[in-house]
């Protein structure tokens, strides 16, 4: 059998895909949140964290032949998390971390550390296995948070914040039951990360089947906001089959968040005609 394809025939995902991803500096912008912009600096300096997006790549894509889970999905998901969390402070929100924790005067350039800190470490426990990784996540994460956080924050505000964030973290796995309003974005905000140039290594790669072909059908997603509501999503499609990530994948994000109310979805179809997704396939000899 030849080395680039699997047992069924179907061509693999370039081994050298993930372990050769660039890892260039992330970028979330900080605005006038001074201790976010440290943060993320700190992020970029630190090459175990940056080690593990890679890691959690190889399992990802090479070893399992899913989409990207390595620093471009990590940055994407902080920088919709950050850009959500935004938007519904400005229409009177107000962050969790701010509203539990009044001793502490928390604000929200501190739920705004938490919601991108949860975003760039939420799969961090694909470095070990895609089979319950939410849970992995916690323990790779903690000794990062605390090491990232260190003197931003006194012993107690440090203990308070990298708690949040992991609250954020396992939230994020099918099922979770967010308990914040940051953890809701990042639950959210991961799901939102579906647009073409994450979904399509599976389908490329041949292997086509619901998840794969729905996948593909993502081209973009818009996020702006309604005279009804704070956050509206719109998803833009090449095919119909996109629905079922919409409605089965990213909906069940969103139920559950604590976001529901804030939040409408709009799935729509660009093209008069649909692109046949099938047919574009080329499988290799």
């Amino acid at each position: 059998m030849n080395d680039s394809h699997d047992e069924a025939g179907l061509p693999l995902v370039p081994p050298e895909a993930a372990a050769n991803a660039r890892l260039d500096a992330i970028r979330i912008p900080a605005r006038r949140n001074e201790k976010l912009k440290q943060v993320v600096e700190r992020v970029n300096a630190h090459t175990g964290l940056r080690t593990l997006w890679q890691v959690q790549n190889v399992t990802a894509i090479n070893r399992l032949g899913m989409n990207d889970h390595g620093p471009v999905h990590m940055q994407v998901v902080a920088n919709i998390a950050l850009k959500l969390l935004r938007m519904l402070a400005d229409a009177g929100v107000t962050p969790s971390i701010v509203k539990d924790y009044e001793d502490f005067k928390f604000t929200q350039h501190d739920a705004e550390i938490i919601v991108v800190l949860a975003g760039l470490m939420h799969d961090l426990g694909m470095s070990i296995h895609r089979i319950d990784h939410e849970s992995y996540s916690l323990f790779v994460a903690q000794p990062i948070l605390d090491e990232i956080l260190r003197d931003l924050y006194d012993e107690a505000g440090r203990t308070v914040m990298r708690s949040e964030a992991l609250h954020a973290i396992i939230s994020h796995r099918a099922g979770g039951s967010p308990l914040t309003v940051e953890a809701g974005v990042v639950r959210f905000a991961d799901a939102l990360d579906m647009a073409k140039g994450r979904s399509r290594i599976p389908f490329e790669a041949g292997h086509v089947n619901i998840h794969s072909v729905s996948a593909a059908a993502i081209e973009k997603v818009d996020i702006g906001s309604s005279e009804a509501r704070p956050v509206r999503v719109r998803i833009h499609m090449n095919n119909s089959a996109g629905i079922f990530q919409v409605d089965e994948l990213m909906k069940d994000k969103l139920t559950g968040s604590g976001l529901e109310k804030y939040i409408e979805v709009e799935a729509v179809v660009d093209d008069a005609v649909e692109k046949p997704l099938i047919h574009d396939l080329h499988f290799a000899r």
